[in-house]
């Protein structure tokens, strides 16, 4: 046989041997199975990781809801009824009753006014200053310690949730232990969302009617938390844990603010008593000297003057010295 002819006998095997050999290795060694396996194992990450994306999403979606229905309720609480505000105070008053105080309070006032001046102008303003202000002054200071009790038992009760969630009970379990045990304004205030709970209304709507009798951002953060967590999930008891911690890094700040700005106070107090408690002395030693004020139409003037700067100073020192926390 010529030696041409074996050449391309031999070249054609190993090209046919080539083909088979490419065609066939990846499996007879297994590495088509191999890829196959890891397009397998790829694919359920890959959607996995999408699904992650999209409950994110949703989650995210759900919170922005949350924070626009929050805001929407925030906005319709600018006017506040007298049921509520007598609520606030934390005073068990009907209108009748507020509104016969009133009376009540006026008259004597103006009566008072009355006898002490024999001015029946000043008996018509004692009449209104006793009739609307002092009873709207009452229920705001009811309202002031009040808030102050509450902010004080506030954190506490939030940690009576937390160690009861970590333990394993429910979370009305753990609001009727705080409304047993905890001391008053907390008491009172979550034995009304347990009552409203009874009454078939949902959580996150009787933790937001606690900030309605309890107008305080601890409240509202504490209904905020709660809505929040009852549409996305989530850790509860850690959740409530940092607000506790907010709540007390919050008071500890406002006594040490009140702590640091008591000299300033003192100041304030002390310069804002100086005129009237020098003209009494004035007045106690030499009244002729300090008469013309009041007897003389300069004086007259004088004395509205000095009142009214005396007014503004007085509010310049207490924005001054008040903080918001």
């Amino acid at each position: 046989m010529d030696k041409s002819v074996i050449a391309v006998i031999v070249l054609a095997t190993l090209a046919a041997g080539g083909v088979v050999y490419a065609l066939f290795y990846p499996l007879l060694s297994g590495q088509a199975r191999a890829e196959k396996r890891r397009k397998e194992f790829a694919s359920p990450v890959a959607a996995r990781g999408i699904d992650r994306e999209t409950q994110m999403r949703a989650k995210r979606g759900q919170v922005a809801q949350s924070l626009k229905e929050i805001e929407k309720r925030e906005s319709s609480r600018n006017k506040l009824s007298l049921e509520t505000r007598l609520q606030q105070g934390g005073l068990n008053w009907t209108r009748k009753k507020y509104y016969i105080v009133s009376a009540v309070m006026g008259v004597m006032t103006a009566l008072a006014l009355l006898l002490a001046s024999e001015r029946p102008l000043l008996a018509v303003i004692g009449l209104f200053v006793g009739g609307f202000g002092l009873p709207a002054w009452y229920i705001k200071r009811c309202k002031t310690k009040r808030l102050k009790k509450f902010g004080i038992e506030f954190p506490n009760a939030i940690d009576v949730i937390v160690r009861g969630i970590k333990a394993g009970l429910p979370l009305n379990d753990c609001l009727r232990i705080i409304a047993h045990e905890a001391a008053e304004p907390v008491a009172g205030e979550f034995r009304q969302i347990i009552e409203s709970q009874a009454l078939g209304l949902p959580l996150t709507e009787a933790t937001a009617k606690l900030y309605d009798r309890m107008p305080c951002a601890e409240t509202n953060f504490f209904g905020i938390v709660l809505a929040i967590q009852q549409k996305t999930g989530g850790n509860l008891a850690e959740t409530l844990g940092n607000l506790s911690r907010v709540i007390r890094e919050r008071r500890k700040m406002r006594d040490k603010i009140q702590a640091v700005s008591m000299e300033a106070k003192a100041s304030a107090g002390i310069i804002g008593s100086l005129p009237p408690v020098v003209a009494i002395l004035v007045y106690l030693t030499s009244p002729r000297y300090i008469e013309l004020l009041w007897l003389t139409q300069t004086g007259k003037v004088a004395m509205v003057a000095g009142g009214i700067w005396m007014l503004i100073g007085c509010l310049v020192m207490r924005k001054m010295i008040n903080f918001n926390i």
